[in-house]
């Protein structure tokens, strides 16, 4: 390692509770990768090489859920050694399709997938990153965009704030001059509540959007019940639609649960070592 690369600002990629994808988004960026490794230092980023360098690190990507008290403690040992820590994917920014286990019965789930479920150590919820230590910034998406995670990682080696859009799928369909799926077809779309980011792709094919971006700022997710129930979706399903690929997301969640309630006799629940309360 030559002085000048030696320098260089540092990077680090870490992997909690996911399926890895949104980390081989960064490694999908093939034409812009190498440029960018002239400009920084990778120093920890095990799907892609196995030497970790110590910390600390000037910018961290963290990819994942916590949903285990190991990975509660960790992250808190990332965060310390991060100057700047964003969060990648909707594991990282919402618990995940993992955080479905936070409506059900986790000792129930873990007989049903385990032969020696006492042998499995995990916590009851599955939750974002943000739950548990400071995120500078997050990249929502499942899995994120690779436009968006190199705006952010150009923007940070520079010295000025990511431009991250705060606005809902439907502004981007607005960009592509895509007719609106709802009013043309009367077709159930999570667009007007979910994060912009992935351009539109599902309504720009005639299929409504199914929120992998996650709920966008202050989004009426009330309001947007009512619609999805008028494109004829039962309550049901209205629950389902909001309990997917961002199951805890905290709109999305609050609407579910006013939707169905909690489960009959429910009382409350004691919370487990490392566990984010809500």
């Amino acid at each position: 390692m030559t002085d000048e690369h030696a320098n260089l600002p540092t990077l680090a990629v870490w992997k909690f509770a996911s399926c890895d994808g949104c980390q081989l988004t960064l490694l999908d960026c093939e034409d812009e990768l190498l440029p960018l490794a002239g400009r920084v230092r990778i120093a920890h980023f095990l799907e892609a090489s196995r030497q970790a360098l110590a910390g600390p690190y000037d910018i961290s990507l963290v990819e994942g859920s916590i949903t285990t008290p190991e990975d509660a403690e960790r992250i808190h040992r990332v965060r310390d050694l991060s100057r700047t820590l964003v969060t990648i994917g909707a594991c990282a920014t919402a618990g995940g399709v993992q955080a479905l286990r936070n409506f059900a019965d986790i000792d129930e789930f873990r007989s049903v997938v385990y032969a020696h479920p006492e042998y499995v150590s995990t916590l009851a919820t599955s939750t974002p990153i943000a739950a548990h230590v400071d995120v500078d910034y997050e990249l929502h998406g499942c899995p994120i965009d690779r436009r968006q995670l190199l705006e952010v990682i150009t923007a940070l080696l520079i010295g000025r704030r990511p431009n991250i859009p705060a606005h809902s799928v439907c502004f981007e369909c607005k960009q592509r001059h895509t007719v609106c799926v709802v009013v043309a077809h009367g077709t159930p779309c999570l667009g007007p509540v979910t994060h912009a980011g992935c351009g539109a792709l599902c309504p720009a094919h005639h299929r409504g959007c199914y929120g992998c971006f996650g709920p966008m700022e202050s989004p009426n997710a009330g309001a947007q019940a009512g619609l999805l129930r008028a494109t004829g979706m039962s309550e049901a399903d209205v629950v389902r639609a909001y309990r997917t690929f961002n199951a805890g997301a905290p709109a999305f969640v609050e609407l579910s649960q006013v939707t169905v309630g909690p489960p009959p006799g429910a009382g409350p629940r004691e919370h487990q070592p490392g566990e984010a309360r809500p």
